[in-house]
Parts: structure tokens; sequence; C-alpha cells
């Protein structure tokens, strides 16, 4: 690398000397170039589920890991989605070296469609996620380079150069493929981003967990700290496997007088890769529900990720079928897999309901079988669906009446202390849950990991580590959201939502 040296401007009479670039909370001599401390901060992603976007920052230069949706607040009303405000990053925006992304999950990459532009930054990601994003970015015609913009890592493992950073990948098991763990390197010590993750060591879709380099970053002496995912800390019960949900799913189909229709998450392609081996075993053909209209749309949906699993090959062409290819069997051979486990609005299962599917219409003799938990915030949907299909005297099967239904993305307690036996951090640093579970996260680092510090952050707060050293907050970020309606962006104090607060608490009067 050829080194320019940058010509000194001699200061004239009368000009105030310019302060050289640094961040409270370091010591009076030091700048960006001279600070050998490594730091992080989540714009969105601690303390509540979803939105995750994490910002690491060494010498001046700052690194961007997943940018995703939140859930929308429902005192807001009519948004669409709701992600980071990224207005403190965005004045940084030249030092910023890219976004890596861990895993092809909405809550992870479904906001760069609307950051993105703002940086036009390279995005690095494996071939699962890159494949999302490049169908997402060409259908709302967003003017990128599929080629450059989005760099794709493989799957298995890499090592990135961004300088001043060197980020290795390696792979870890979630409840979509290709979910991958960051090890952040720079001269100031090494952290581990697990993302999201969990040990079910039974996806036949895919390899296991990368054990062995998780043990051998994990037993590092330089490993200052691990941010690691506390979905799930709660959970006292080992990881159910996709493997168990599939025995689970043949036993109803075996039984079912009539269709089943398994709804579940579109990207999960083990969940239905084994919703396919248990039609199969159970004597049915496996189809998914297609969209009633044949046009293009700008998302990437259910027929989308279908086609994606087969070319990567984590489906057979011959698993599972159109619905339109199968619909003239009869009503035992057919299993249907659908949207609409969150009781979206324009979802299938959710429309089924409505009696707005012409060419498909459920039947007393049909059975229904949710195979996902409830996210946050989608309890009152579901629950409307839960007793619309009870009252048309259709069958259902739930998490909460039926066992190994679903196998979660998320480590609980039994996974998190096995992790923890492996992985043994200077810091703890819990992300990605609510306050709850990142304490009993950070508990167990300190328990059976050793860790010396735990730091529940708050967003916004920039977290200086140094190897030996105490951490300490250095900086706190004003951080809040933007909502999306339809093509404006509001700010969470905008006046819009001020005065629908108040007429919703109010009223309003009108002459």
């Amino acid at each position: 690398m050829v080194k320019v040296r940058e010509k000194k401007e001699t200061p004239k009479k009368g000009d105030k000397p310019k302060t050289p670039k640094s961040i409270r909370g370091m010591n009076k001599h030091e700048t960006d170039a001279n600070d050998d401390k490594i730091y992080f901060m989540a714009l969105g992603g601690l303390e509540h589920i979803g939105q995750n976007m994490y910002v690491y920052k060494y010498r001046g230069k700052y690194l961007v890991v997943d940018c995703g949706m939140g859930f929308l607040d429902e005192e807001i009303g009519a948004g669409d989605v709701q992600y980071c405000d990224t207005t403190w990053l965005e004045k940084r925006k030249k030092d910023v070296v890219g976004f890596i992304i861990t895993h092809g999950h909405e809550d992870h990459i479904g906001a760069l469609k609307y950051i993105w532009p703002k940086f036009r930054k390279p995005i690095y990601a494996t071939r699962f996620p890159a494949e999302i994003l490049r169908r997402t970015f060409a259908g709302i015609e967003m003017d990128f380079n599929p080629k450059t913009d989005i760099v794709e890592f493989d799957h298995n493992g890499a090592t990135l150069d961004l300088d001043p950073f060197e980020v290795e990948t390696f792979h870890v098991t979630h409840s979509v493929p290709e979910a991958q763990m960051l090890i952040i390197k720079t001269p100031a010590g090494k952290i581990l981003h697990t993302g999201d993750w969990t040990f079910n060591d039974d996806i036949p879709i895919e390899a296991p967990t990368n054990f062995a380099r998780l043990a051998e970053i994990g037993s590092d002496p330089m490993l200052l700290a691990c941010m690691c995912d506390s979905t799930n800390s709660s959970r006292q019960t080992k990881q159910v496997t996709e493997t168990q949900v599939r025995e689970t799913l043949t036993e109803i189909m075996k039984n079912a007088p009539g269709r089943v229709f398994v709804t579940g998450y579109s990207r999960s392609l083990a969940r239905i890769k084994m919703f396919a081996e248990a039609a199969r075993a159970a004597g049915r053909v496996a189809a998914i529900k297609e969209r009633s209209n044949p046009n293009p749309v700008p998302y990437v949906g259910l027929p989308e990720f279908r086609e994606m699993g087969i070319q990567f090959g984590y489906l057979n062409k011959d698993d599972v079928y159109l619905h339109s290819e199968i619909k003239d069997l009869p009503a035992e051979k057919q299993a249907i897999f659908l949207t609409g486990s969150q009781g979206e609005k324009f979802a299938m299962l959710t429309r089924l309901c409505h009696g707005q599917v012409k060419e498909l219409k459920l039947q007393p003799t049909d059975t229904v079988v949710f195979s996902a938990i409830i996210i946050p915030g989608r309890e009152q949907d579901v629950s409307y669906l839960y007793n619309k299909l009870a009252r048309m005297g259709i069958k259902t099967h739930t998490i909460f009446d039926t066992d190994n239904l679903h196998a979660s993305g998320h480590a609980g307690r039994p996974e998190l202390e096995r992790f923890y036996d492996m992985v043994h951090p200077q810091v703890s640093v819990p992300m990605h849950g609510d306050y709850i579970n990142e304490m009993l996260n950070g508990k167990m680092a300190m328990e059976r990991g050793g860790a010396k510090h735990m730091m529940v952050l708050h967003n916004g707060e920039m977290l200086a580590l140094s190897d030996g050293n105490e951490p300490y907050v250095a900086e706190t970020i004003e951080t809040s959201y933007v909502v999306m309606e339809g093509e404006t962006e509001r700010s969470a104090n905008d006046q819009v939502y001020k005065n629908r607060k108040k007429i919703a608490a109010n009223g309003a009067v009108f002459v």
C-alpha cells in the first residue's frame, strides 16, 4: 500500500487550534490515532428483541454488524416497518468500513434496504442472506451493483480484511441456514460476536456448529469480550431438535382425516425439509401454497425461499411441490406449507381464514399446525387465528398443546452452560434479549465462563475495552428509531406521533 503524506497547513493568525478527533471518556492525550482501545455500542438490539444493529470502533474506523428491522410499537400505529435511527453514524459514514451480516433473518438484515443507501458501503454476507438482499434490492429497483456492493464469503468460514479490523467467521447452527459467529480482531484484542445461535446438533440440511474453532477462540487469553445472544436465556429445558419436530409432524399427518396445513417461518429451510420428510413418511405429498397473484412482487417470500433452498442444495426439487401441482390429489394425500404463523394481515393462512383465497377454501376436515413460537407483539393476531379456526371446526396443533412442534434458533440455559464451559472472555456483554434474559446470560458467563466483568448496556452506550483493564462506558450516544410509513420516514419524536398519542388518550372534537 502506498502511503501519502498529508500536507501540513500552517495556522493563520487568529485561527483557533483544531481539536484532534476524540470521544468523551478518553484521556486528554488520546485521539483516534493513538487510542489503543476497541469500542462497542448498539444502535439497536439491547434490552429488547429485534432491530439488531451493532457498531465496533477502532482507530477512528467503524464496523457495522447486522442492520435489522424492529417490531412496531402499538402506540405508533399506521407504520410499515421500524428500524434504527442512524443520524449519529451518518455523520461518520466516510469512516465506516462496511456492514457484515451474521445471518438472514429480517431483524438482522431487513433494514438494509432503507439504511444502506445512506452509506453505500460494502455488505459482507454468506450466499443465503446475500441472495435475499440481491432479490430484495432488485425488487424495489434500488441502485446498487450486485457484484461489488454485496460481497459473498464462504459459509463454512472465512477471514475478511476490513482494515483496521480483521474479521474471522465460522459456522453455528440457528433456525436459518449459514448463521455465522464473528471473531473481530484488532491489535487491542479479540471479540467474539455470536449473532443468533443455538446448539441444535441435529439439523440434517447443514453441518453442526464448528465446536473446534469455538473452543479455540474461547480459550484464547486475548479474548477481551463476548457479545452473546440472550433471547432464550431463561429456557430451562434442553433444545428441541429439527428431527424431533419431523417425528411430531409425521404422527399428526398420519392421524389427520383430511388435508394438513403447516404454517411456519418462510426462510426456515430446515423446517420445510422436515415437513417434506414427514409428509413422505405419512404417505402424503408435500407442497407450498404459492401466491394467488402470479405477478412478480417486490419482496422475497415463500416461493423464492423454496427456489433458493433448491439452488443451494438445502432442498431437492421433488421435496416440495407447488399447491397447484397437487391440488387434485385426495385430501388425505395433501400436506401444505404456508405463511401466517404470526397472523400477518396478508399472509396466506390469514387470508384463508377470511375466505379471501378463491382457489383454496378451508374445510372442517382440515388440520392446521402452527410450527412456530409467537413473536412478541403478535399475540393478539395469532389468538384471532386460533379462535377463527376453532369456530370453523378445524383442528389445530400449537406449541401450547403439542410437544416438539418447534425447534428454537436461540440457546437456552443448557446450551449457554455448554457454551461458557468452552468460552472464557474477560468481559461478558449480553445482547439481543430483554433485560432479565440479558442478566441471566451475563451471570452464566461469570459463573461458568469465568468472566471478570459483566456489562449490561443500554442502546447508545459506547463501551471501551482493552486487555487486562476494567471496561467502562466512554460515551453515551442518543439513539432512537425511525418508522417508515409508505415512502415517508418519521422519527420517534415526530409531531405526527405526538398528536396521535394525544388523540388516543384525550379524543378529538371536530366542529
